[in-house]
């Protein structure tokens, strides 16, 4: 089995702390994130990692390597910014199992197994999303599904403070995700350009801890709390 991990992204909102450093590589709790991110797939029998690169991408090589924490590493440098959508379609040459994991390069998950997302994942789904519970759903963007999981709306950010599901960042996707990229783009967005067009998606709903580390205050919320 497969996964992708996007990790391209310039990081600017993490400031000087990622101007030399993928964040990818930033340390928590003694191990990288890349490290835990590993883990969880070794543990939902992923054997082989393509990492989504670009924004440092030869300080990633040099630290990564062709075998990473066990994994067997590949690369799929983007020459130019793709979004989340481009860097998935790019490294999806690639991939040669279905269905495979992709996650986004900064998100920590606990308490979880990515193996409950492959047994939910039936024939004829094009994909399943993890979604988080928060206790504010501001800074996200809601998933509401119906009894039986399938996504029937993706809501933008709110501005009323309350729980909620939200995208963690982490799919196992058919190979036929492929079908909805858009056809004349190459620098195009999952979540706005893919998802919402996409009519058998679905949610697997967990109140795992969940950290995104895109931000100064959660990346040290993660290192003092991980």
């Amino acid at each position: 089995m497969q996964a992708i991990i996007l990790c391209g992204g310039l990081a600017t909102r993490l400031g000087e702390t990622t101007k030399t450093l993928p964040k990818i590589l930033l340390e928590i709790a003694g191990k990288t994130v890349l490290e835990w991110q590993i883990q969880l797939l070794t543990d939902a029998g992923v054997t082989t990692v393509i990492l989504a690169s670009g924004h440092l991408h030869d300080t990633l090589y040099k630290r990564v390597g062709n075998t990473y924490a066990g994994m067997h590493i590949r690369y799929a440098k983007e020459e130019k910014r793709l979004g989340t959508g481009g860097a998935v379609q790019n490294a999806m040459k690639q991939i040669d199992t279905s269905p495979f994991f992709v996650l986004n390069g900064d998100i920590l998950l606990t308490n979880f197994s990515l193996r409950e997302m492959y047994i939910r994942f039936d024939q004829g789904m094009t994909g399943v999303l993890l979604s988080v519970h928060v206790p504010d759903i501001r800074p996200y963007g809601e998933i509401v599904s119906d009894g039986e999981g399938k996504i029937r709306a993706f809501h933008e950010k709110q501005s009323i403070r309350r729980g909620g599901y939200i995208n963690g960042g982490v799919y196992l996707f058919d190979r036929s995700i492929a079908d909805a990229f858009p056809s004349d783009q190459e620098n195009f967005s999952m979540e706005r350009d893919v998802f919402p067009y996409v009519s058998n998606l679905y949610a697997l709903q967990t109140d795992s801890d969940w950290i995104d580390i895109g931000v100064p205050e959660r990346l040290a919320y993660a290192r003092k709390h991980f």
